[in-house]
């Protein structure tokens, strides 16, 4: 099922803000916070509000279409949900996010966590960090060439 008719079986309208945001998403190469996403509208010629930008990223957000990253710095960032379960290995060096797919893998340590503590969980998120393969390249040339130059 797509996301309009996601968006329309909830009961919602398909709006050119939720549109236009829905395509940004969908062309970004790396999660985006809302004011990338203003601006980049904003670059292509809509006249989207910021405001507009957050209300629909609450909206998909509750709708499951699209789910926060968490960067190391404290701020997060959007992206897009596809289907089934998935995780996020984010980049440190360019930000880049793919996703892996998992929920079964963690149904052995939810289970321990539950017992231990006596929590019921509902829910978690899992991200992990590192250098995704061209910053790793980026990284080694880098230090070839300072070991040429210094």
């Amino acid at each position: 099922m797509s996301w309009q008719e996601q968006l329309v079986g909830a009961g919602y309208r398909l709006t050119r803000p939720r549109s236009i945001v829905m395509e940004i998403l969908n062309n970004a190469k790396a999660p985006l916070v809302p004011s990338a996403i203003f601006k980049k509208a904003q670059r292509d010629g809509h006249s989207l509000g910021l405001v507009s930008v957050y209300r629909t990223l609450a909206l998909l957000l509750k709708l499951g279409l699209v789910t926060l990253v968490h960067f190391s710095e404290g701020c997060h960032a959007y992206v897009l949900v596809s289907p089934g379960h998935h995780h996020h290995i984010i980049c440190v060096g360019c930000g880049k996010a793919i996703e892996f797919s998992g929920a079964e893998d963690l149904d052995a340590l939810t289970t321990r966590v539950q017992q231990e503590t006596g929590y019921l969980i509902n829910d978690h998120l899992l991200q992990f960090y590192g250098l995704c393969p061209a910053c790793q390249q980026a990284a080694i040339k880098e230090v070839e060439w300072l070991s040429k130059n210094i």
